[in-house]
């Protein structure tokens, strides 16, 4: 059973950054595509951005293009999502996700896609 764990709870500023980071364990780390979702109160849970198991394909959200960096370690078995010029609008819960299907684009965007997830983490930001 595969355990996500994410860390970087964070009350920012709008325009400041923040990192969020998701550490994996029980299964082959290497071989899930991995997401990040999001979450804000009263609204549907929503995809952020992906990577590829082999971290050289990468997609985002149009909301967060430019302003978020996602990355993967594979020998660590950590994904990351590095968070820029931040809004108010990004204020969620953000969650790691795991998907074990091989998809030839490298990555999903569904969220009935990913198999495992992480507990989430509350990111705020204030105007």
């Amino acid at each position: 059973q595969v355990q996500l764990v994410e860390s970087g709870v964070g009350l920012v500023q709008a325009g400041g950054s923040l990192r969020l980071s998701c550490a994996a364990s029980g299964g082959t780390f290497s071989s899930y595509i991995m997401g990040w979702f999001r979450q804000a109160p009263g609204k549907e849970r929503e995809f952020v951005s992906a990577i590829s198991r082999s971290g050289r394909i990468t997609y985002y959200a149009d909301s967060v293009k430019g302003r978020f960096t996602i990355s993967r370690d594979n020998a660590m078995d950590t994904v990351s999502l590095q968070m820029n010029s931040l809004k108010p609008e990004d204020t969620a819960v953000y969650y790691c996700a795991a998907d074990v299907t091989y998809y030839s684009a490298g990555y999903s965007v569904d969220i009935d896609d990913y198999d495992y997830w992480g507990q989430g983490t509350q990111v705020t930001v204030s105007s």
